[in-house]
């Protein structure tokens, strides 16, 4: 939770996200607030099970959260890739292509 914004000020795209999707620990009332008021970005985080304070999201924005297995599950398949997963290339250009390569099998795989 506490490097959140330090990660959007490091971004390396212009255009910054809408909505940010994070798991039970990024539930905070307080970094909610900063994201919206500073970034103009909706966090969508499910509520933590010992909240005190009332619920602050209904389920309409929660049904984003459910699709976010499709990104967990893909880091796990490209683990299985040991050329992505020690980084054997010394140039970054070879390791985008070998990327590029596991998402192509990965997805002929999966579809």
């Amino acid at each position: 939770m506490k490097l959140v914004e330090s990660t959007l000020k490091q971004r390396f795209i212009k255009d910054l996200p809408e909505r940010m999707i994070g798991d039970k620990a990024y539930d905070s009332d307080g970094l909610d607030k900063r994201l919206e008021e500073k970034w103009g970005i909706e966090m969508i985080a499910p509520h933590k099970d010992n909240r005190k304070r009332p619920p602050t999201q209904d389920g309409r924005p929660l049904r984003r959260y459910k699709r976010r297995w499709r990104i967990e599950r893909l880091f796990s398949w490209l683990g299985w890739y040991r050329r992505l997963l020690v980084r054997h290339e010394y140039h970054p250009e070879n390791f985008l292509g070998f990327l590029h390569l596991a998402c192509i099998l990965i997805l002929f795989r999966h579809s």
